[in-house]
């Protein structure tokens, strides 16, 4: 309980800035600062196999990085932030946030994690193929697809409380 209501509070926080913004620019900003701020708390809800999360959280970005320092903010020292050019099953991820700017790019990134104990993130603003969690803008606010079937493939099981928050969710 304490989880989620970190987690929403946390989404509250970053929502209630962005009302006082006007520009495109800002807004913008501010969806990725939402989503910097889920991808650092959606590993709390996640459970990983034996001996898949030991150490730091690690999120890796691989591809085309919108969110800047954002992401460091949102992790406040507790995550390591990896950039990469690309992924594999050796790279250490925890948490993958694929991004690109062809549909092909993101799809070899899970490709290369597919069955593997790593949450794979994607994003509808960026394009190409779905991971465990889409990000969507829906209303004006950022929210999520989740695939919890697609994460049991990997060995995760995803929290009933992180599902309940999912605009869908597919088992």
């Amino acid at each position: 309980m304490r989880l989620r209501r970190s987690l929403q509070a946390c989404v509250a926080a970053v929502a209630a800035a962005a009302c006082a913004l006007g520009s495109a620019a800002q807004a913008q900003g501010l969806e990725y600062a939402v989503k910097a701020a889920f991808l650092t708390k959606f590993a709390a809800f996640v459970t990983w196999p034996p001996g898949a999360a030991s150490g730091p959280l690690r999120i890796c970005i691989v591809g085309d990085d919108p969110f800047g320092p954002a992401i460091e903010n949102a992790a406040a020292g507790q995550v390591v932030v990896r950039r990469l050019p690309a992924v594999d099953r050796g790279s250490g991820c925890q948490v993958l946030y694929a991004s690109g700017s062809s549909r092909q790019s993101v799809a070899q990134a899970l490709q290369a994690v597919r069955g593997a104990p790593v949450l794979t993130v994607t994003d509808a603003a960026r394009g190409g193929p779905r991971g465990m969690i889409h990000f969507v803008v829906f209303e004006d606010r950022v929210r999520f697809h989740v695939d919890a079937s697609q994460a049991a493939q990997g060995g995760l099981s995803i929290s009933s409380k992180l599902l309940a928050l999912g605009l869908s969710v597919k088992r």
